[in-house]
């Protein structure tokens, strides 16, 4: 079955990949829920257990992800490689990507069936080190910091090879529009639209208080070049992914030739501004 979305994209439901983040609380009786419901409708699909099972099915023509954020985050990053589009269901405790709720099982499958959604396209950052021949993709944001607890980094860094920033801080958060809400968001940084396209760099609690977050063109390609005498720095993907560079490194940080095609319910609740007031409790007065 092919069904087609309000904003004219194709969603075919020729194979379903379930992935299940089995650690969630219920997470495997939505599953069972979620596979009846295939199974009435005729829909083919396949189930994944993790983290037992991280090797997804790259055949797949539409995935499910059943968990937090973070399952939903692994299951982007895998299936952005196949131009799959990706359905979250949220078991997790603020769940900003994820679109239905695990009490709304059959309500949204029945919206999706109906054709009341939209397939949005999520920029993702890829960060690599030519010299290790090392790389990483992320849909949230790519993090650098240093590997010893308790120590500040010193990091510089160039935005299309003009030096921009000489940092003295815990790390540094570049971070995609979908990502702004996340761990940049914790940080102090600035929430981005997620249809902007727009990279965000976030200092992690800078020594100097003029070094402010950045906001930058997602056309730009940055360069952070550690110190000589850093010791080890991590570069981390979405908070799950990672390697290190040595003194003296770089990493190049740019926009991805691949998106995340994040699948999204027509309706008002679904709407980013809609969440933003509701996870963010900006609708609920603090004072009595």
């Amino acid at each position: 079955m092919i069904l087609k979305s309000q904003d004219g994209q194709e969603l075919n439901l020729e194979k379903i990949a379930i992935v299940c983040n089995k650690s969630g609380k219920n997470s495997e009786k939505i599953a069972d829920m979620l596979e009846k419901l295939l199974d009435k409708y005729g829909h083919s699909f396949v189930r994944y257990n993790i983290p037992d099972e991280n090797n997804f099915d790259d055949t797949a023509t539409f995935a499910v992800s059943i968990g937090g954020d973070g399952t939903l985050l692994a299951t982007a990053r895998f299936y952005a490689k196949y131009n799959v589009p990706l359905l979250g269901i949220n078991l997790g405790h603020l769940g900003f990507l994820a679109q239905v709720g695990h009490n709304q099982l059959k309500q949204g499958l029945d919206e999706i069936i109906s054709g009341n959604f939209v397939i949005q396209d999520r920029i993702m950052l890829d960060a690599y080190c030519a010299d290790k021949g090392e790389k990483l993709s992320a849909l949230n944001d790519v993090v650098i910091k240093g590997c010893e607890i308790s120590r500040t980094t010193r990091l510089y860094m160039s935005v299309n090879g003009q030096q921009v920033c000489d940092y003295l801080a815990d790390g540094i958060i570049v971070s995609t529009p979908t990502g702004s809400t996340a761990y940049n968001l914790s940080a102090g940084g600035t929430i981005i639209s997620p249809v902007i396209d727009a990279i965000a760099i976030t200092p992690i609690c800078p020594h100097n208080l003029s070094v402010r977050p950045l906001i930058i063109s997602g056309n730009e390609k940055l360069e952070i070049k550690t110190d000589n005498n850093n010791g080890f720095v991590c570069i981390t993907a979405d908070g799950q992914d990672n390697f290190k560079l040595q003194n003296g490194e770089k990493i190049t940080i740019e926009k991805s030739s691949l998106c995340s095609k994040l699948v999204l319910l027509k309706s008002s609740e679904n709407n980013f501004y809609h969440v933003l007031r509701t996870k963010l409790n900006w609708g609920i007065s603090t004072f009595k």
